[in-house]
């Protein structure tokens, strides 16, 4: 994400799982913030080094890997009824202390049919379930924005593809990956976009410029 803050040398900021080489998120920023939250504040849910929250001047930019449901969706319960009303709270409670909040990560789910190449074939597969997708249809009506679909409407722009079977170079993939805003932040909003050129990953970069 790009704003109008001035740069120095970067620094880095961890949230590690209890678990090594399990999920974890981390923030690289130029700017130092003015407070920085490790986790969500609940202990049944930050064991996975999944949220960290910096503060700057006008907005709260919080980093997020939000759980897999997991094949056979052995955590689709969790996800859907546990983390995901949990992780609405926490982005509530930051609003309440006075500033918009940019949220950002993979995100585990595709929105809507357009934000895969196989959305027939993935029903009910994870990422792809009608309980995810409601959750976050009702996330995006409580006053967020999904930022890259405000300049981009059309299918096949995807973040994540399989390792198997030549995906990427036939891009079969999925929307997974996010930046989304409190709807005060929407008259900021100059750019949303995907790099897929940039390789090194399943997933690629996505990015954001507010002004």
């Amino acid at each position: 994400m790009t704003s109008s803050t001035s740069r120095g040398p970067a620094e880095a900021i961890w949230n590690s799982a209890e678990k090594k080489g399990y999920s974890g998120t981390a923030l690289l920023v130029r700017r130092k913030p003015a407070n920085v939250f490790v986790g969500i504040g609940a202990a049944a849910h930050d064991r996975e080094g999944r949220v960290l929250a910096a503060e700057y001047p006008n907005f709260w930019l919080v980093n997020v890997y939000q759980p897999n449901s997991q094949r056979g969706l052995t955590r689709l319960a969790y996800r859907t009824t546990e983390w995901d009303p949990a992780f609405l709270a926490f982005l509530r409670r930051l609003e309440r202390k006075g500033k918009p909040v940019v949220f950002c990560g993979d995100l585990n789910v595709a929105h809507a049919e357009i934000d895969l190449a196989n959305p027939k074939s993935n029903r009910r597969n994870a990422g792809f379930t009608d309980e995810e997708r409601t959750n976050f249809s009702k996330l995006l009506s409580r006053g967020f924005v999904d930022t890259f679909r405000e300049f981009e409407k059309g299918p096949g722009h995807y973040t994540w593809w399989s390792q198997m079977g030549d995906c990427r170079a036939r891009n079969i993939g999925w929307r997974v990956d996010y930046f989304v805003v409190s709807e005060k932040l929407k008259p900021a909003l100059k750019l949303a976009w995907i790099s897929a050129q940039v390789m090194g990953s399943d997933h690629c970069p996505v990015g954001l410029q507010l002004g």
